[in-house]
């Protein structure tokens, strides 16, 4: 498992990768008895690991490159990363052979909020034959403000219809609600109401995908309730249940406060996925509970590897900037038709144009302020005793410390120049100094927030900060180690 995902993100982007894994890894520990918290930390940080082995591992590598350009070096090279990136994912892999395995929680009664418990927030309520519901909008009826539960949708014949406020209810529609059971409670003393006892038999074509989104910590929906972000209108889909950490939420879903990490179980229909999948912004989709049928196209699979070999072969024997032989590359996969010109769109990263951009601003104010030169001095003058070594170990530290508490792409900016005015201090390779800052930016173990990866798993695993802490201190100890002596082995 970890090494599979380490390689596959050692040249793709981390975040689809694990979203990829999740469901598959979820339903192999169930399948054999294991825990899902015992693997899905091990997933995340493989992926992390795996980023830091080639150059377009992960964003962060990028900016750190891209930066280094702009203050008159040569650009990493696309194997630059790969003498730290290498030791690094078999490292982790053994730590958690020996150790890591020891310290992740077993939470195996805990699970995903989709599982046998989202039937039971399921209701199907049928429009009698003489209610006086009939020919009354769902609002006029009394059945958008409920309270414990919220109406779903509408199943009318052969068709399933969005529950807006404004359509007029029929006899013999079939409601579904979500709720608890005080809200099935209040939904049975509605008069006009007939119970459902038996799920209504649907054409397949009628049911929708249950999609699972995790809150990303950027997210417009944080601290926000659902009902303050019109999600239903704003999203195109509805919220059947939401799971923070170890648990999920009970009460009127409308009201909760989202919060960086929460798993939403989303019912939605056809193509919200290819919709939302892009907006990592927003939330990371994880899978489908019931996977849309795609028309798998295998016989453009080798036309798509040879591309992607062909920009990493030109880019790393030096043919081609990277910049070149990745549009080469993309636009070949646009000719050759291995995806279409609105996916191409879609899967652009503006938010790593827009970092790159401010950080070229952001750099030369702390180079030309002097504040690079007086961190860069302190980190030196701290470390006297120590030399190079200390140096190095210092910059790691406080790069690491940033990721925690920003993130690993600003951390990456703030410190890039700071690493370089200690390094040229100590006679240092600046490039020795820039794979050092990428690696520590990216190396975000301890907590959930510094690193995408790390916030899907939270609540699939069930896991709390202090599992990431427990977990993650050694495991950030172990790469700092690693880090600190290739770059000082191989550079300095």
């Amino acid at each position: 498992l970890m090494l599979s995902t380490s390689f596959l993100s050692a040249f793709l982007n981390n975040t689809p990768i694990v979203a990829m894994f999740m469901p598959r890894v979820k339903q192999w520990a169930q399948e054999v008895g294991i825990a899902p918290s015992k693997l899905l930390i091990p997933l995340s940080f493989a992926a992390i690991g795996g980023g830091m082995v080639t150059l377009i591992g992960t964003s962060t590598n990028i900016v750190v490159s891209g930066l280094m350009e702009a203050e008159g070096y040569p650009p990493l090279r696309m194997f630059d990363l790969t003498w730290v990136g290498v030791p690094v994912v078999f490292g982790l892999l053994v730590y958690f052979l020996l150790i890591g395995h020891r310290l992740l929680p077993d939470h195996r009664s805990e699970g995903p909020a989709f599982g046998n418990g989202l039937e039971k927030c399921l209701f199907e309520f049928r429009v009698g034959p003489r209610s006086y519901m009939i020919g009354r909008t769902v609002e006029e009826a009394g059945l958008r403000a409920l309270g414990a539960a919220y109406l779903a949708h509408i199943h009318r014949g052969e068709h399933l219809i969005p529950a807006s406020p404004d359509e007029v209810l029929q006899a013999g529609d079939v409601l579904t609600f979500v709720g608890n059971a005080s809200a099935l409670d209040g939904l049975l003393d509605r008069p006009g109401l007939e119970r459902v006892v038996s799920p209504v038999e649907k054409r397949d074509d009628l049911v929708l995908p249950l999609y699972e989104a995790v809150v990303a910590a950027t997210s417009g929906l944080v601290d926000r309730t659902l009902k303050e972000a019109n999600f239903r209108e704003n999203y195109g889909g509805v919220v059947l249940a939401i799971q923070r950490k170890d648990e999920q939420l009970a009460g009127p879903l409308g009201r909760i406060r989202l919060k960086p990490g929460d798993l939403l179980i989303i019912e939605a229909r056809k193509g919200f996925d290819a919709r939302w999948n892009a907006r990592r912004d927003e939330f990371y989709l994880v899978a489908p509970r019931r996977p849309e049928m795609r028309k798998a196209q295998p016989r453009k699979a080798p036309m798509a590897i040879a591309l992607m070999l062909g920009m990493v072969v030109a880019s790393a024997a030096g043919w081609l900037p990277l910049v070149t032989a990745a549009f080469a590359a993309a636009l070949g996969m646009i000719a050759t038709r291995c995806l279409t010109l609105s996916e191409a769109r879609s899967a652009v990263d503006l938010s790593v144009l827009v970092i790159i951009a401010a950080a070229l601003g952001l750099g030369r104010a702390v180079e030309t302020t002097g504040l690079a030169t007086l961190m860069g001095n302190t980190l030196v003058q701290a470390t006297a005793g120590l030399g190079t070594v200390g140096v190095l170990i210092a910059v790691y530290a406080t790069t690491n410390i940033l990721t925690e508490l920003i993130t690993h792409k600003a951390a990456a900016v703030l410190m890039l120049p700071v690493a370089l005015a200690a390094g040229s201090q100590v006679g240092g390779d600046p490039r020795a100094f820039a794979v050092l800052v990428a690696v520590s930016a990216a190396g975000s173990f301890m907590t959930p927030i510094g690193y995408q990866t790390n916030l899907m798993v939270m609540a699939a695993g069930g896991y709390r900060y202090r599992d990431y802490f427990r977990v993650g201190i050694p495991a950030t100890l172990l790469v700092m180690a690693i880090t600190v002596a290739v770059v000082h082995h191989v550079w300095l």
